[in-house]
């Protein structure tokens, strides 16, 4: 998937975690922002800023993929006969209790 310069932003950030001294200096993390859909991804896995860019564009090439992706419809069915007669017999049970609150008549 290509992308246009102009609808990513690149930040670049210090990653936190392990990684001594060269992590904590150097600026390796990435955020990438794809503007038109709002998308945000990042990267911070290794210490190399090319490699979490890569990681990071792939994410981002998963995410509008994901949310291109056309969604099937859910086709509506009807119960089964075994939860028509769990159903029916609950309604049963909330009824005779109903009717046992009510007072009793001399």
């Amino acid at each position: 998937m290509e992308f246009n310069e102009q609808d990513i932003r690149i930040d670049y950030f210090r990653g936190s975690g392990p990684g001594g001294q060269h992590r904590n200096t150097s600026e390796t993390g990435v955020r990438l922002t794809h503007l038109p859909s709002g998308i945000v991804v990042t990267a911070t896995e290794s210490r190399s800023r090319r490699q979490n860019l890569q990681r990071a564009f792939l994410r981002l090439e998963e995410k509008l993929a994901a949310r291109n992706r056309k969604r099937i419809p859910r086709i509506a069915t009807r119960p089964g006969k075994g939860a028509i007669a769990r159903r029916l017999e609950r309604k049963k049970q909330l009824g005779e209790k109903k009717r046992g609150r009510k007072p009793v008549e001399d």
